[in-house]
């Protein structure tokens, strides 16, 4: 390493923004005789709903990997069926269709990273029950040709919105362009309740039959509400439920979500700037006047003569103190258990195999300042030049 690359200063990728008002929220919490089944998770669960817009509906689960499994046992997807989904993603994504014995069939990302909409009508079979999209990294997928081909062939449409909230199509929030989307609360996404996710639809109907799902089948009458304990199994179920304590770490978080986007958003602009004139190195598209951009990270993609150098410019950065991540580090149709399961063709996947073997994911989250992004333009143009 060169003296150009001492350590300025510890910019980490990520880091969960909880304060004292999280941690009293969660004392307080913790001091009700109730702490699952309670008034935090309806207050929550409407909060949340409200923020996407005025016909939204949702409930809280476990983890947005919950979420999506809840969303193909809802919508019947078992074996014998097809779910379309992107392979530019993570691992949850396919996991959550693997589980209820369904097949995953991959369909390769675009140059933005985002599922190549004009390959999916190609992949639909008499066993397609649906249709995955994720919004990678924030970055709405433009839902024209997957809203036409669902209802050409009478599919249902998935978001998985891990790294969404806060993005729009056309205005409309995403998780709300399809049938159901699932968002993510782990630690660093946008915002946090320390483990968690959220299923919402425009259905109310949708929501009630997830709610169910995520409490064993339960089915709760009128009357059966005022008698505790007493209750019918309707179906079955799973427990996917969230907690009052991480419900009420969520009421904080939303009431500081607006503050962490911005932040989110100026550091984005901050780094792009910097980030311009470093050759070799491409930037995943911004936004546009459709698509509202969530800033979970700021993806660069290096150039082919670039790319066997990537993981020497993460370690180059990493001394520097900058911390990266790599989103994701591998097509998941040509990861080891996919791979070795399904034998896809390993040439199938290119613009997914580019962005998996060449990116870095670099941070522009509220708890970094323009300043860090400074430092992590600066740290990434040492870094690119050391190898070259």
């Amino acid at each position: 390493m060169s003296s150009d690359s001492s350590v300025i200063k510890e910019v980490p990728f990520g880091r969960p923004m909880i304060g004292e008002s999280e941690k009293a929220a969660v004392m307080q919490a913790m001091s009700s005789p109730q702490l699952v089944h309670g008034p935090r998770i309806h207050e929550f669960e409407d909060a949340f709903a409200a923020m996407l817009g005025p016909d939204a509906y949702a409930t809280s689960v476990s983890s947005c990997t919950a979420g999506l499994h809840l969303s193909y046992l809802h919508l019947g997807v078992g074996p014998g069926d097809e779910v379309i989904v992107p392979a530019q993603t993570h691992a949850a994504t396919a996991h959550a269709v693997e589980v209820t014995g369904a097949r995953p069939v991959f369909v390769d990302c675009d140059e933005s990273g985002n599922i190549d909409v004009t390959q999916i009508a190609g992949h639909v079979t008499d066993r397609t029950k649906a249709i995955c999209v994720v919004h990678y990294p924030g970055l709405p997928v433009v839902m024209d040709v997957v809203s036409a081909v669902a209802s050409q062939k009478g599919l249902a449409v998935v978001e998985d919105c891990a790294l969404a909230i806060g993005a729009s199509l056309d205005g409309v929030s995403c998780g709300l362009l399809g049938d159901l989307g699932s968002f993510s609360f782990y630690p660093v996404k946008h915002m946090t309740t320390g483990e968690g996710g959220m299923v919402v639809s425009r259905d109310p109907d949708v929501i009630a039959s997830i709610a169910s799902l995520k409490a064993f089948g339960y089915d709760r009458s009128a009357a059966a509400r005022t008698i505790p304990g007493i209750y019918d199994i309707a179906r079955l179920g799973i427990n996917y439920r969230m907690s009052e304590m991480a419900a009420a770490i969520g009421m904080v978080q939303l009431g500081r979500i607006n503050g962490f986007d911005s932040r989110r958003k100026a550091n984005a602009k901050v780094l792009r700037e910097g980030l311009a004139g470093i050759e070799g190195v491409r930037l995943l598209p911004d936004g546009d006047a459709r698509r509202r951009h969530a800033n979970y990270c700021l993806v660069a993609v290096l150039e082919p003569n670039l790319v066997q150098h990537r993981n020497s410019i993460i370690l180059h950065m990493k001394e520097m103190g900058v911390g990266t991540s790599v989103y994701y580090p591998v097509p998941l149709p040509l990861s080891a258990y996919y791979r070795g399961r399904y034998s896809p063709d390993p040439d199938a996947f290119p613009n997914a195999k580019l962005i998996s073997e060449g990116s870095i994911a670099l941070p522009i989250g509220p708890h970094l300042s323009s300043e860090d992004m400074a430092i992590v333009a600066e740290s990434m143009s040492i870094a690119v030049k050391e190898v070259q």
